[in-house]
């Protein structure tokens, strides 16, 4: 019997149906962005060019002119203190310039992958409507970028044509932006219903055409499990961008979740050259140890068996975090270390369907040269309140990631920190560490499913040395133009 999660249409289990759990005893959420650096720096996006970091988000499912999900993407523009509603687009595929017509169903920004596509100093954003019909094919799904500008995402953008619609469902349902033959131009990996994989090469001209294309198929599980989870671009061997592909293996016929590295090189992505990987759905690439070589972080946030009882490969109770070290010859497997809520000072205790590492992501908090670990914990529960969620900081030394001193935890009843732990606000539902002050230091920004799917982002700086809780602000949706009627899921999915 396979282990492997259903077909899913939507990223959000923990808000729907909240832990339950299902065969395999993985829990139904789907895949965040991947990264789209392409150096071991995690460079921030800037939309707008002014040298600030930016932060893009998902609404996908907000009403957009009475249509149900017709899904929204939002962008908060980074200021000297930090972002707000206030300097920020929103935008459907109603925006003037934006491909396509917002329909329901259509979960347009759903998933997102930054990079400089056309040349222009301008960050861009690759923006898919994974649900979209196209014509008579239901669920073909769409894809296109948005350009930036001086003015940042405005809406005006181009539609990256699926080149075979026939063969697969969910256009766009995972995306990773990197440059995958160091040719000095943006590529955009893009996943669909299979285990296929479409590579963009760089230099996409106004009309949505790129330099050329190729196509890569990693060792997982096809249609029968959806294709790939979640796509990671990251420099793990001091080369040319890797990617990191997450799906269900072939190999035990038990269709356990697992991580293929699949190298860049001069001609571009090859699986000659995979390698198998730690589990965990969610993942990140960045030089936590200052080596100069990208270090791959993956949250397999399911418990250790499933439903009947199976024991599942290299998991924890309530979630385990697994930090693979990067070299000369990329990740050095046999020395992936896991981290749980047991796990020295780690904030918390590891309890069942906590999700610790349902969310990861890489930033230098104090500017030490080190990257810094933020981990979401959407499941955990506080007090009396069932999955109100929290958030882990660790911090990068030369030796990798410090779990016995100066951990910080962050939750909704942290004092200072805007809101209440209440149940099912899955606190930690992404999290995305950014310089969005233009200091030099990575901020923290956090998505949650406040007021029953509404959704919420929360803004904590970091004062150059930690995380504060000092100048916190809390965004919603209602501030922002999206519609809270139904779920608009306002902050589940930031771009990375």
């Amino acid at each position: 019997m396979h282990k492997h999660h259903p077909r899913r249409t939507a990223r959000l289990a923990l808000a729907t149906a909240a832990a339950a759990t299902l065969t395999g005893g993985l829990l139904t959420f789907a895949a965040s962005t991947a990264t789209a650096a392409d150096s071991t720096d995690v460079p921030h996006a800037d939309f707008n060019g002014d040298g600030i970091g930016d932060v893009a988000f998902s609404a996908q499912g907000a009403y957009v002119s009475g249509k149900k999900a017709a899904g929204q993407l939002v962008v908060l523009y980074g200021t000297t203190s930090g972002v707000s509603s206030a300097k920020r687009h929103t935008i459907s595929q109603n925006t003037t310039g934006s491909p396509g017509t917002a329909e329901a169903g259509d979960n347009f920004g759903a998933e997102t992958a930054y990079a400089d596509f056309n040349g222009d100093g301008y960050d861009d954003i690759a923006v898919s409507a994974w649900g979209e019909d196209v014509g008579s094919d239901v669920d073909g799904g769409g894809l296109a970028i948005l350009w930036g500008s001086v003015s940042g995402i405005t809406g005006k953008g181009v539609t990256v044509a699926d080149p075979a619609p026939s063969s697969h469902d969910w256009w766009g349902k995972n995306l990773a932006a990197g440059d995958f033959d160091a040719d000095g131009k943006a590529d955009l990996a893009v996943g669909n219903s299979t285990a296929t994989i479409h590579v963009f090469k760089g230099g996409f001209n106004a009309s949505g055409v790129a330099g050329g294309r190729y196509t890569i198929k990693p060792p997982i599980m096809g249609s029968d499990a959806g294709g790939p989870m979640n796509l990671t671009a990251g420099d793990i061997n001091g080369g040319e961008t890797d990617l990191v592909v997450d799906g269900y293996e072939t190999e035990t016929g038990n269709g356990w979740n697992r991580n293929y590295f699949i190298p860049g090189g001069p001609t571009g992505l090859s699986t000659a050259g995979a390698k198998a990987l730690k589990p965990g759905v969610i993942t990140a690439i960045g030089d936590i140890d200052g080596d100069a070589y990208g270090d791959v972080v993956s949250g397999a946030y399911w418990n250790t068996t499933t439903s009947d009882g199976t024991a599942i490969p290299d998991s924890g109770k309530g979630g385990k975090v697994w930090v693979t070290y990067g070299s000369d010859d990329g990740p050095l497997t046999s020395y992936a270390t896991g981290i749980t809520q047991d796990t020295g000072n780690v904030p918390g205790a590891a309890e069942t369907n906590d999700s610790f590492g349902h969310e990861l992501d890489l930033g230098d908090i104090n500017g030490d040269g080190f990257l810094d670990l933020a981990i979401g914990v959407a499941g955990e529960n506080i007090g009396s309140a069932a999955n109100t969620g929290a958030v882990t900081i660790l911090y990068g030394t030369a030796d990798g990631l410090n779990t016995t001193s100066g951990t910080q935890g962050f939750a909704q009843s942290t004092a200072g920190v805007p809101g209440n732990d209440e149940d099912d606000d899955n606190f930690g539902m992404d999290v995305k560490l950014d310089d969005v002050t233009g200091d030099g230091k990575a901020d923290l920004v956090v998505g949650s499913m406040e007021n029953a799917g509404n959704g919420g982002v929360t803004y904590l700086p970091s004062d150059g040395t930690k995380i504060i809780t000092t100048g916190s602000r809390s965004i919603a949706p209602s501030t922002s133009g999206v519609s809270t009627t139904g779920t608009p899921y306002f902050g589940a999915n930031f771009a990375d």
